[in-house]
């Protein structure tokens, strides 16, 4: 399996992850010259941008998201937003799912509002 095959996979668990939480799917993969916002999901009136992670070992993915990666991810969510004014209007967060592998287990980690964007 490649990396991007994992990544997908990944990317997949977080999503069903946040469906079953209720959320809906707006975007997968979006991409600008910022970079690559890997889900884009609405929680009732609030746009969620999350960020999927994998770590062999135990940590939270935030800390695997550094001040410059959380730069691009707002830069990108803006022009997400720049190009849909309706969802522009409506409060937003960015959210990590982190999946680490521990003892063949997968464990999930989900961080609401995990960052500001300002």
């Amino acid at each position: 399996m490649t990396t991007r095959d994992k990544g997908a996979a990944f990317e997949t668990a977080a999503l069903t992850t946040l469906e079953k939480a209720g959320l809906t799917l707006i975007a997968r993969n979006w991409q600008c010259r910022y970079g690559e916002i890997d889900l884009v999901m609405r929680e009732a009136d609030t746009v969620v941008f999350v960020e999927v992670r994998y770590r062999v070992r135990t940590g939270d993915g935030l800390s695997s998201i550094g001040p410059q990666k959380q730069a691009k991810l707002v830069r990108a969510a803006q022009m997400f937003l720049a190009e849909r004014p309706a969802l522009a209007r409506q409060p937003c967060r960015f959210d990590t799912v982190a999946f680490s592998r521990t003892d063949d287990n997968a464990g999930c980690d989900w961080q609401r509002a995990a960052f500001d964007a300002f």
